[in-house]
């Protein structure tokens, strides 16, 4: 048998993580919906559509790397004052969030980048804090 044979056998059983890579939850930031150690799959940013509001992804943030929900989008701004979110000043409806922050209020303007918010508010270390994300910051979307 030619030496190279098993070496792309194995490169070929491993391509799929290329596109789509296990994520292990740390943390209670996006209780209840995800628990500390869920483990997701992850498409990664390079293989998916532009991030959308509402869905979970992996960001580098710079605490390191965290998995929030994309709240804000380029070129808008998001306020919140205790358990409201608006966005452009329009209140946004949030399913997810059982345990709102109902302490705190603040703004920020997203700029070119995005705001990402963690679901058990009391709980995140989030945009609130850190800012807007720069695109690049975004790993990949939780499957």
């Amino acid at each position: 048998m030619k030496p190279w044979i098993p070496l792309a056998a194995l490169a070929l059983a491993l391509s799929p993580l290329a596109v789509v890579h296990p994520v292990r939850v740390a943390g209670r930031s996006m209780e209840p919906g995800l628990q500390n150690g869920d483990l997701r799959w992850v498409l990664r940013a390079w293989a998916s559509h532009a991030p959308r509001r509402g869905e979970v992804w992996v960001v580098a943030g710079p605490e390191g790397e965290a998995v929030k929900r994309v709240l804000g989008l380029p070129g808008e701004t998001v306020a919140w004052a205790g358990p409201d979110l608006r966005v452009d000043g329009r209140t946004l409806d949030e399913p997810w969030v059982v345990h709102p922050d109902r302490t705190g209020s603040g703004e920020r303007a997203c700029g070119r980048g995005y705001l990402v918010l963690g679901d058990n508010r009391p709980e995140s270390l989030d945009g609130r804090a850190w800012g807007p994300l720069p695109s690049q910051a975004l790993q990949g979307r939780i499957l």
